[in-house]
């Protein structure tokens, strides 16, 4: 049976949409979710706003792929890598896709390759238009990657004294808090919609549904690094079963009455 990792993924890098630092962590990261067959860049090279990649290229083993600009206002490496990600589809070599970019223009595309059958990831800034991230199957910020991880005391502010801050911090954490209540809105739905009699769900199974609802969902976005930890932070009911092969336990969870 092929697992996640066995995936055979092609990697397409819009140079233009995203920044050249911190490549190597991308690709830490999409090495969880299987093999990277093809790593390709695409940009017009002579542009000085690329020249920053050049460095990287090598030594991450990624082929630039170079794409002019035939008229000053249109994107002409969209259209190159499109091309390619179909040519990639149809050659049957790869089981998903993974789209580095924040540009909406690729919605279409990764819809199209999930109607293929493929897995799509897409990585891209906090700025990405929604479109793209709900035509993917998982979406992860570049920002949250390789990003250090400090487990907040506690994920609400009930109960703490804080001091006086300027209006853009108490807007940040007026953001922050209105996230935090949305996402357990999220974990509480899936798993109320996938609970037993009893009310218990299995964590595997709501962690994947949780991502069919909002692709660009991630732990890392509330400062912890696994789903079980956030989870305890939000005080849901956590049942830890014995599955009976080598000490591996199976972990449900449930909304606390």
């Amino acid at each position: 049976m092929q697992t996640l990792n066995d995936l055979r993924l092609a990697v397409l890098i819009d140079a233009d949409n995203i920044p050249y630092t911190n490549v190597k962590g991308m690709l830490e990261e999409i090495a969880k979710y299987g093999t990277p067959t093809f790593k390709r860049i695409y940009g017009d090279w002579t542009k000085p706003t690329v020249i920053g990649w050049k460095s990287v290229l090598l030594e991450n083993a990624i082929t630039p792929v170079q794409q002019y600009s035939y008229t000053q206002g249109k994107n002409a490496t969209d259209s190159a890598m499109i091309i390619d990600a179909m040519d990639i589809l149809y050659s049957g070599k790869v089981d998903g896709f993974c789209i580095v970019s924040s540009d909406s223009d690729f919605t279409r595309l990764a819809t199209r390759l999930r109607e293929a059958g493929m897995k799509v990831i897409g990585i891209g800034e906090r700025k990405t238009p929604s479109p793209f991230i709900v035509s993917c199957d998982k979406f992860i910020y570049i920002e949250i990657i390789n990003s250090p991880v400090s487990v907040p005391e506690t994920i609400s502010s009930k109960g703490k004294k804080r001091k006086p801050v300027k209006s853009e911090k108490v807007k940040e954490e007026n953001d922050r808090q209105f996230q935090i209540k949305k996402a357990k809105q999220l974990i509480s739905s899936s798993i109320s919609d996938l609970a037993d009699d009893n009310g218990w769900a299995y964590l595997g199974d709501v962690g994947n549904l949780i991502l069919k609802k909002q692709p660009d969902f991630d732990p890392r976005n509330f400062g912890f690094a696994k789903l079980t930890p956030l989870i305890r932070s939000f005080n849901f009911e956590i049942d830890e079963r014995d599955s009976g092969m080598n000490n591996i336990k199976h972990i449900y969870i449930r909304i606390r009455k």
